[in-house]
């Protein structure tokens, strides 16, 4: 049990039968360590706590970010984009599906620097991601410089399993992708190309497709250094999730880069994105 004094000069909030306490830092540069989470997670956790961390965060830490600039578009990436994504997903089957109003709105308004990203998905995911319209394969836009992305963290399971050893506490420690987790006749299911064991990985389009027809658990775990029930999993990274969403510098799309930083998504620098708080993680901990 946590008393008030505890938390006393402790930034925190309390959400239904759980505290969530943020870490913040500045900017997780390339191939930096992941220290700025760790040494205070070391010092404000306790046994049974989670710290969940958002997957960005971990992909730029371990240097894996592409510049797409470097890739030539194909005929298929430009129809994939503009005929496939922005027309008819934009106007026909998006709308048909019941797809997110904003996420609509972002496809109608795909731009032609886009056709460098199909082609990167294309080449690296094949047309079983390629074909989803947005959030191809957890591809991330927004929270990387200039015209990098970064790609989904490497063996993330392995890299909950090292942050929780170096923490040296009884804790959980979780990666999530804010790509939705889906649920149709009692089985998980995400597009994402991969989850924690209980949810069935790597589907891209056909996932997605399949999900706007079953119900949306929300953020999906990636790796996790416990084996916990798929439900406590998707609870816990959902926790996190809400925090997130209600943070002003969050930046979900490459459209909410501007509104954030001031400057155009494909000119964003390193400084850009050191200028503001960022919250790579959080810790919960269960009241």
């Amino acid at each position: 049990m946590t008393s008030s004094n505890e938390l006393k000069n402790i930034k925190h909030i309390i959400n239904g039968d759980y505290i969530i306490i943020p870490i913040e830092t500045g900017y997780i540069k390339p191939n930096e360590s992941l220290d700025v989470i760790i040494k205070p997670a070391k010092e404000l956790m306790k046994d049974n706590d989670y710290l969940v961390i958002a997957e960005t965060p971990v992909s730029v830490s371990q240097g894996r970010l592409i510049d797409e600039s470097k890739y030539s578009p194909s005929l298929t990436a430009k129809f994939l984009t503009t005929v496939w994504s922005k027309y008819l997903w934009g106007y026909i089957l998006g709308p048909a599906l019941g797809i997110k109003k904003r996420t609509i709105r972002n496809l109608r308004k795909l731009p032609k620097e886009t056709y460098a990203h199909k082609e990167l998905i294309l080449q690296l995911y094949g047309l079983k991601h390629a074909l989803k319209p947005a959030s191809e394969a957890g591809v991330d836009l927004s929270n990387a410089p200039g015209t990098y992305v970064s790609l989904l963290p490497d063996n993330p399971e392995e890299v909950t399993k090292d942050l929780k050893k170096r923490i040296g506490k009884d804790v959980c420690v979780m990666i999530i992708d804010t790509d939705a987790t889906y649920m149709k006749n009692g089985k998980y299911f995400t597009g994402l190309p991969i989850a924690i064991e209980g949810i069935d990985a790597d589907n891209g389009f056909f996932g997605y497709v399949k999900g706007q027809l079953s119900e949306n658990m929300g953020s999906t775990p990636l790796g996790c250094s416990e084996k916990l029930d798929v439900e406590t999993a998707l609870k816990i990274a959902n926790i996190a999730e809400d925090y997130q969403k209600s943070l002003s510098t969050e930046m979900k799309t490459i459209h909410s880069v501007k509104d954030v930083l001031g400057t155009e998504f494909d000119e964003v620098t390193i400084e850009d994105l050191d200028s503001i708080i960022h919250t790579p993680a959080v810790i919960i901990r269960k009241i």
